[in-house]
């Protein structure tokens, strides 16, 4: 499990000639990464001098807890979902039946490999606004990992949103396709917002 690896032993499989883990696991654990940042600077900022925002810091804390645990889970699904998509296209096709059983699992294998970067890409969204919530209130000292968090919160979901769209094609579902699409576009909207965010931590440090 990823979860339970090491760095190193993670790095050593993703630099592996092997299907899994991929690019999409990679999406997840930048999420994971983001998540893990952000509950760091509310830690920071759990204190007297920040006894105002006291409930949202540990809103914040929660949240990020949540979404760290959660971003792992996806990265291991998203390994589990790939290897099926490789069991499938090694399925074999010499008869018209075959070939029928085959295409149809094909489609069903990458409809469910869409959903760990779907939740990866919603992950990241969520990580954003924590990102932007604590950004004015949090405790100045660790202000750069703020940036940090929104970055690897924006590498997460244009990682994951590659990651749905090179499946799109095989999927014969129109409705299932339309949906993951709009999934797809959202992340422009957290890029943007992600860049906002590094943009002002900028800007404090600038002043």
């Amino acid at each position: 499990m990823i979860s339970g690896q090491s760095i190193d032993g993670f790095l050593t499989e993703l630099a592996a000639r092997l299907p899994a883990p991929g690019g999409g696991a990679t999406a997840a654990v930048h999420a994971a990464q983001a998540a893990a940042l952000v509950g760091m600077v509310a830690r920071y900022s759990d204190g007297v001098r920040f006894a105002e925002h006291s409930e949202e810091i540990a809103a914040t804390v929660a949240a990020s807890d949540r979404l760290r645990v959660e971003a792992l889970r996806a990265a291991e699904a998203d390994a589990a979902a790939f290897s099926a998509v490789v069991d499938a296209y090694a399925l074999p096709r010499s008869t018209d039946d075959e070939k029928a059983e085959r295409a149809a699992t094909i489609a069903a294998a990458l409809k469910e490999a869409c959903e760990p970067p779907v939740a990866v890409i919603e992950t990241a969204a969520e990580v954003v606004s924590l990102a932007e919530r604590i950004l004015p209130i949090g405790n100045r000292n660790v202000v750069t990992d703020v940036a940090a968090a929104s970055e690897a919160a924006r590498a997460a979901a244009t990682t994951a949103r590659v990651n749905v769209e090179v499946n799109l094609g095989g999927i014969k579902d129109e409705g299932a396709r339309a949906e993951l699409s709009a999934s797809a576009l959202a992340v422009d909207a957290i890029v943007e917002r992600a860049e906002k965010v590094t943009a002002a931590v900028r800007e404090v440090l600038a002043a």
